[in-house]
C-alpha cells in the first residue's frame, strides 16, 4: 500500500495528524491464543462491579431507569436490530415509520413544528443546535449556563473551535442557581452574540425559572433549550417560552447506562429552520396507490446531494436507540412518565430532608425549586474522599461537579446527587448515614 501511493512509511501516511494528538503505543503485547485471550479478558471483566449492587444516587444526564421488558423485545426483533443503522433511502417502511413516530413523539414533548430522526446523543445535539444558529444568525459569540456540565461545554467548544467561534459563560445568581438575566441584556447589546443556551433543569439539577424570561431578553437572537425529556412530561414545553432549538439526552427511555452508551441525541427545531438543520428526517405522504407511505423527506448531510453545502458531517443516526425511546414512551404513556417524575421528586425531596441534618454538608445547595436531582456541597473534606467513603458502603453518593481538566480553576466541592428508580426510604438512610461517617472522619478539617 505503501508503495502505490509513493511513501516510503507509515510515520510518513499519518503525517497530517498533529503529534499532539497521536497516542503512541498502544502496549499491548504479543498475540495470545484463544484460550488466553478469554482468560485475559474475564480476569478483566471480573474487576468490574456491578450498578446493581450499589445504592445508585447517580445525577447528570446517564440514568439508570427501569425499563419495561417489551423494549428490549420489540428493538431485539430482526426486523430493527441490524448491524448497521438504517439511513438510506431505501430503508424498510417499517423502521421509517418507527422514526417518524420518534420524530413525532419529540414534535409533542417540545412544542416545536419539526424533529429529526436522532443525533449521536444529548451534547452532539447541542453542538450542531450552535451549528444552526450560526447559519441563522450573524455573530461569533454563542452563550451558555456557567452551571452547564463541564463535558457538554467541552464538546461545544470543540464545535465552536473550526468556525472560529466562540462559548462565552452566563454566570448563575449564588443563591438560586439561575442565569444571570442581566448579564445576558449586556451581552446581546454587544450585537455579536448569535446564540443562547438554556438547560432544562439546570445543571445543578434545578428548575430555572429565568429561562422563561430569556427569549424576551435576547430578542431575534436564536435560543436554544437542552431538555431532559422526563421533565417535559411535568413542565410547559421549551416552544411555549421561545424556544427556537430543543435538544437533549434520550438516554433515559428504555436505554441502561452500559458503561456510557450508546446515548440518543435528540433534535427539533423550528419550521423556517428546518433546512438548516443536521442529519435526516423522516416524512409521511402517499404511495402511487393512494396508501400511506414513508420516505426520508430530508437529507442534509454531505454524502447525499448537498456536498459542500451539507449541514453537517453526520454520518449516522441512533436508529435503535430512538426506537427504544419511542417504545418505552409509547408503553409507559403520558401519565406514566409524569408518574415516574413524580415519584422520583418524592424520593429527591426526602433525600434533600435526610441530608440537611448532615453535619458538613448543604443540601439543597441552591433554593430553586427541583424535580429529581439537586446539588450538594461539602462544607469540610473533599468530594473525591466523600464519595469513595460512600462506595465502600455501596453507595453510589453522586456526581462530582468539578471540571477535571488540566488548567481549569478550582471549583466549589459540589455534588449532583439523584436517587434512582430503585431507591427507596432504606437507601436513602443508608446514604445519610455513610454520609454522617465520612464527614466525620474528616474531623474539622476544611
Amino acid at each position: 500500500m505503501l508503495g502505490a501511493l509513493g511513501i516510503s512509511s507509515t510515520e510518513e501516511l499519518f503525517t497530517d495528524v498533529p503529534r499532539k494528538a497521536r497516542i503512541g503505543k498502544l502496549g499491548i503485547g504479543a498475540g495470545l491464543e484463544e484460550p488466553e485471550v478469554v482468560a485475559t479478558v474475564d480476569a478483566i471483566l471480573g474487576k468490574n462491579r456491578p450498578l446493581g449492587d450499589f445504592a445508585s444516587f447517580l445525577g447528570g444526564r446517564m440514568v439508570a431507569r427501569y425499563a419495561p421488558a417489551a423494549v428490549d423485545a420489540i428493538v431485539s426483533r430482526s426486523e430493527f436490530y441490524t448491524a448497521y443503522t438504517p439511513y438510506q433511502p431505501e430503508a424498510s417502511q417499517g423502521m421509517l415509520r418507527a422514526l417518524f413516530e420518534f420524530q413525532s413523539l419529540w414534535v409533542e414533548m417540545t412544542g416545536l413544528d419539526v424533529a429529526n430522526a436522532s443525533l449521536y446523543d444529548g451534547a452532539t445535539a447541542a453542538g450542531e443546535a450552535l451549528l444552526l444558529c450560526r447559519r441563522v444568525h450573524e455573530g461569533h459569540r454563542f452563550l451558555v449556563p456557567a452551571s452547564l456540565p463541564w463535558e457538554e461545554k467541552s464538546v461545544l467548544h470543540n464545535y465552536a473551535t473550526g468556525p472560529g467561534l466562540r462559548i462565552d459563560e452566563i454566570p448563575y445568581d449564588d443563591g438560586t442557581g439561575g442565569l444571570d438575566l442581566e448579564f445576558v441584556r449586556r451581552e446581546r447589546a454587544t450585537g455579536d452574540v448569535f446564540g443562547v443556551l438554556a438547560d432544562v433543569p439546570n445543571g445543578f439539577g434545578h428548575v430555572d425559572e429565568a429561562v422563561l424570561e430569556l427569549k424576551t431578553t435576547i430578542g431575534d437572537i436564536p435560543l436554544v433549550v437542552s431538555a431532559d425529556p422526563l421533565s417535559l412530561s411535568t413542565l410547559a414545553p421549551p416552544g411555549s417560552y421561545g424556544a427556537d432549538v430543543v435538544v437533549g439526552e434520550g438516554q433515559g427511555f428504555g436505554l441502561p447506562p452500559s458503561f456510557g452508551g450508546p446515548l440518543l441525541g435528540l433534535f427539533a427545531c423550528r419550521k423556517e429552520h428546518v433546512r438548516s438543520a443536521p442529519g435526516r428526517i423522516v416524512g409521511a405522504t402517499l404511495d402511487a396507490e393512494g396508501q400511506r407511505a414513508y420516505a426520508l423527506t430530508l437529507v442534509t448531510r454531505e454524502q447525499h446531494i448537498r456536498r459542500s453545502r451539507a449541514t453537517s458531517n453526520i454520518c449516522t443516526n441512533q436508529s435503535l436507540m430512538a426506537l427504544a425511546f419511542v417504545v418505552y414512551a409509547s408503553l409507559v404513556g403520558p401519565r406514566g412518565l409524569a408518574a415516574i417524575q413524580g415519584r422520583l421528586a418524592e424520593k429527591a425531596r426526602s433525600l434533600a430532608a435526610a441530608l440537611a441534618g448532615v453535619e458538613g454538608l448543604r443540601a439543597p445547595r441552591f433554593s430553586a425549586p427541583y424535580l429529581g436531582e439537586f446539588t450538594i456541597e461539602l462544607t469540610r473534606g473533599g468530594v473525591d474522599a466523600f464519595l469513595e467513603a460512600l462506595a465502600r458502603h455501596r453507595v453510589l453518593g453522586g456526581h462530582s461537579l468539578a471540571d477535571p481538566r488540566p488548567g481549569r480553576s478550582a471549583s466549589p466541592p459540589r455534588i449532583l446527587v439523584a436517587p434512582s428508580d430503585a431507591v427507596g426510604p432504606r437507601e436513602i438512610e443508608k446514604y445519610a448515614k455513610a454520609a454522617r461517617a465520612a464527614l466525620a472522619a474528616t474531623g474539622g478539617n476544611a
